[in-house]
């Protein structure tokens, strides 16, 4: 693992991930780490449409002197996947004799993979282990940092688990990696995202010595957090299928995005201009709606669903 930068030469760090999932934030911390230790810094991201579940990355180049933003393909130092089928998407991005792939092994899989939009559909999502990728790269390091997150209290605090773990990847002091992090997270979650650090720094030291089937657990499909408050879930000749549509009116702004953009057209808006799931027996659990609504007002749980920890 290539663990001390050298200001003689440019030092290449991606970050991959999807919409949500703090990419953005994990490149800042890293950028403003680097300029503290005297470095100059270029970075470059891509979000725009990608809110709410599509890919966003970014690029985060230092050394003595740096003239390009983004990263050739092949050279990166260091790729940082915040979800699995992201961070495969950029493999050939990574340096294939001393380049070093960290990863969460969340699979976000996105409503489109899905080969019908019959309920239980076939996933057209990546079927490679993180054993078998691990296996072909130069370093390798695959975590199920959103369980670890959640373990603490908030799965939101996962990024900041893959930045302890990207920490023992580069030569920065830990009280400085805490103190910039602390710059960044909301004062009332800094103590939760300091634990969050070490967790995934404690866990790539211990990593280091130990075989790779015992550190790349593979987990099921992630689904968000259930909601503490909703008001509307399927009806119960839906109870014996494997996902319940959950709706907090309170948080609903009447946008409409997830009326127009339902494929079965389950949903509408009541008299108060609210979401109301109107046609239940038509619903596939797809998560069409979930992903676009910006207020996050709808929830698709998954009764069934057992989640694996690392």
């Amino acid at each position: 693992m290539n663990d001390q930068p050298n200001q003689d030469r440019t030092t290449n760090v991606l970050i991959v991930g999807v919409g949500g999932q703090g990419v953005i934030m994990v490149s800042k911390v890293l950028a403003l780490m680097c300029q503290k230790n005297g470095y100059q810094v270029k970075q470059s991201e891509v979000h725009g449409m990608a809110k709410r579940g599509g890919s966003v990355f970014s690029h985060v180049r230092f050394g003595s002197e740096v003239w390009s933003p983004t990263i050739p393909a092949g050279e990166a130092d260091v790729l940082l996947a915040l979800e699995w089928a992201e961070g495969l998407r950029w493999l050939n991005y990574l340096e294939p004799t001393d380049g070093t792939f960290i990863t969460d092994t969340q699979h976000i899989v996105p409503p489109f993979a899905c080969l019908n939009r019959k309920r239980g559909a076939d996933r057209v999502y990546s079927k490679e282990t993180p054993a078998e990728i691990v296996a072909e790269v130069a370093n390798g390091l695959a975590l199920d940092a959103t369980s670890m997150a959640t373990d603490l209290g908030n799965p939101r605090a996962s990024n900041t688990v893959l930045l302890g773990t990207l920490s023992t990847a580069l030569d920065f002091p830990v009280e400085e990696w805490l103190d910039v992090i602390s710059e960044f997270v909301p004062p009332k979650t800094i103590e939760i995202n300091r634990q969050a650090f070490m967790t995934g720094r404690d866990w790539s030291e211990r990593a280091k010595t130990e075989t790779v089937s015992e550190t790349t657990a593979t987990p099921d499909v992630v689904i968000p957090e259930d909601l503490q408050v909703a008001d509307q879930v399927t009806p119960d000749h839906a109870a014996n299928d494997d996902f319940e549509l959950r709706l907090t009116r309170e948080w609903c702004k009447g946008c409409d995005i997830c009326v127009k953009m339902c494929p079965e057209r389950c949903l509408g808006l009541d008299a108060e201009q609210l979401v109301e799931l109107r046609h239940p027996d038509r619903c596939t659990g797809c998560r069409v709606c979930e992903w676009l609504c910006p207020d996050f007002a709808i929830d698709v749980i998954r009764t069934s669903f057992k989640k694996m920890s690392a």
